[in-house]
């Protein structure tokens, strides 16, 4: 594999993030990169990530042994276009798209489509660039690949060992069950959070002391809306049907709970929140999903001076990062009052074992 030579187009979160872990937990060398951000490809040369840089697709690239596209559902398809009947018969071509289902159905209609395999990694944070990029972002994550038609096993094997040598957990899916798994616990979601978001503003008195107060629960909730609207568009776009059906299955869920709410069904309110929670409790707290964790705990403390250093110092010296820590000033569906943020799970579970030993009052999100 150390021999292989690797293009990735797109060098940002995730693109930067495949370079880097190729390189550091693969010890793959030969790797180069395609981006229309100069300072990105100069950047990952400097840092060693890279050897080669260019801002268009050419022969060097055709040339490659696997290639990653790393940008847009729109934009891959384009570059697919381009790569197709040029790079050399036993190239891999995959992506990391969040929709599969319009990629392959684009591979497959081609007469003779590259090797290509569909992938969409489940890791992500809400910085983008290739600054923010690091090697073990897909730790731990869900890595989906989805086969077209032209899919070797001897192609998915080596692509699935590299998926699993980035820290990643290989599932394969079918495009069609992807985008309909993605549509319900992803593209849905990030539709509501926005749609709660514009509720407030256009709900808001000219005071906004809505926005004053939608802090706690309703900021974390909401968390997602804050995702690069440009990013949102081409993915909901491309996946519009599944979007769509399952918009409507959230529509029949609301219309009901309004009826329990005409009927003074109490018993089926308190059902409906019931299977909610229970559903919910089962998640497993170790494995990334499409949406970003929050990496926060919540701390219960007495409001007196030295709290926040006393704690700050306690995780500093033991080795754990604090990315943020602030006191929380709408609790009302939440525990504790100071919440810290952490750059990761680990430092979570770090953070949280530690604390609990020195007999603080500590919650997990």
């Amino acid at each position: 594999m150390r021999d292989k030579k690797i293009t990735i187009i797109g060098l940002g979160l995730i693109g930067g993030s495949i370079a880097k872990a190729l390189k550091e937990r693969l010890n793959i060398t030969c790797i180069a990169a395609v981006d229309n951000n100069e300072s990105s490809i100069r950047q990952a040369i400097g840092e060693g990530y890279i050897q080669e840089g260019y801002t268009k697709l050419n022969d060097s690239v055709y040339d490659s042994d696997i290639i990653f596209l790393c940008t847009p559902v729109k934009y891959t398809l384009e570059y697919l276009a381009l790569l197709c009947g040029k790079v050399k018969e036993n190239c891999i071509v995959t992506d990391t798209a969040s929709t599969k289902k319009e990629i392959i159905d684009y591979i497959d209609s081609l007469d003779n489509p590259p090797c290509f395999i569909g992938g969409h990694p489940m890791a992500g944070t809400e910085k983008a660039g290739f600054a923010s990029s690091f090697s073990h972002l897909f730790e731990n994550a869900y890595y989906i690949l989805s086969p077209s038609k032209n899919s070797p096993k001897e192609a998915f094997d080596l692509l699935t060992e590299i998926v699993q040598g980035i820290g990643a957990i290989p599932i394969m899916l079918d495009a069609k069950e992807h985008d309909i798994i993605t549509a319900t616990i992803s593209h849905v979601p990030h539709v509501i959070a926005s749609a709660l978001v514009n509720l407030v503003k256009q709900s808001d008195s000219p005071e906004r002391k809505m926005q004053v107060l939608a802090a706690g629960g309703f900021k974390d909730i909401t968390r997602i809306a804050s995702s690069s609207p440009q990013m949102w568009e081409s993915i909901i776009l491309s996946n519009r049907q599944a979007v769509k059906d399952t918009l409507s299955k959230f529509t029949e869920t609301i219309n009901t709970f309004i009826e329990y709410i005409d009927n003074n069904n109490s018993g089926s309110i308190y059902n409906f929140f019931e299977s909610a929670k229970n559903y919910r409790d089962a998640f497993s707290n170790n494995r990334t999903g499409l949406i970003n964790p929050q990496n926060e705990l919540m701390v219960d403390v007495v409001d007196k001076p030295g709290i926040i250093g006393e704690i700050a110092t306690l995780l500093g010296k033991n080795g754990i990062n604090i990315k943020n820590i602030n006191v929380s000033n709408s609790r009302e569906f939440e525990q504790g009052c100071l919440r810290i943020t952490l750059p990761d799970s680990e430092s979570v579970t770090a953070a949280y074992n530690l604390l609990s030993d020195k007999g603080y009052k500590i919650f997990r999100f």
